[in-house]
């Protein structure tokens, strides 16, 4: 649930209702009508008006900001291993960052008796 106040963007019109795709707005109320789909009032400035709208259509602003963000970050990565012709740091961007399961493989390695006796113990004094 959204806090009132928030500022939102406007990322879908699920119902048809002509809603302003891709405009901002403030969440001004909640929908407490448990026989109504709509969850929130939305104020959009651009329009002048009050939109009912379910949780589905809008979007924090700052998370959108963040994923654009995340994306360009990604895209400069990836142009900047093809211009240095880095290989593995294209692979690892292209896979998700592949270099992590290495470290698990091998901290999955057999243990002595000894070596797990030990670390049971250092868990249990934890």
């Amino acid at each position: 649930m959204l806090q009132l106040g928030s500022k939102v963007v406007i990322v879908a019109d699920q119902f048809e209702q002509n809603l302003p795709i891709g405009e901002y707005g403030y969440i001004i109320a909640y929908d407490r009508n448990q026989d109504n789909v709509f969850d929130y009032v939305l104020r959009v400035p651009s329009a002048n008006r009050n939109f009912l709208i379910p949780d589905e259509d809008v979007e924090l602003e700052e998370v959108l900001i963040q994923e654009e963000v995340d994306r360009v970050e990604r895209e400069a990565l990836i142009d900047f291993a093809l211009a240095t012709h880095n290989e593995e740091l294209f692979k690892r961007i292209m896979n998700g960052d592949a270099a992590e399961p290495e470290q698990e493989s091998a901290a999955k390695e057999p243990l002595s008796p000894a070596d797990f006796i030990r670390q049971v113990n250092l868990k249990a004094w934890i």
